[in-house]
């Protein structure tokens, strides 16, 4: 069964790599979608495919990259779009 969410990362998530950590780990998974920085501090990302792979990028991504500090996550479930990538989106 296929599953996409909206994923948002408070805390020290700007400046430490995190956003080349979760496309690693979406690639190594075959997770599509995207991951951005927000202008307010947060972390923003998009991830649709099997819905094991996306449970299983959801708690890689709890923890992090190693000087990450998640103060709070919020996920939201979303309908398909039929991404075909993972991308980095910067602005």
């Amino acid at each position: 069964m296929k599953k996409a969410v909206r994923v948002y990362f408070f805390g020290t998530v700007q400046g430490v790599f995190f956003r080349a950590f979760i496309k690693e780990k979406a690639d190594k998974l075959g997770v599509k979608g995207y991951v951005r920085n927000k202008e307010d501090g947060s972390l923003e990302a998009w991830f649709e495919g099997n819905s094991r792979d996306v449970n299983k990028m959801i708690e890689v991504c709890k923890k992090g990259p190693r000087h990450a500090i998640i103060k709070r996550l919020d996920i939201v479930d979303e309908y398909i779009q039929g991404m075909k990538d993972f991308k980095i989106i910067r602005f």
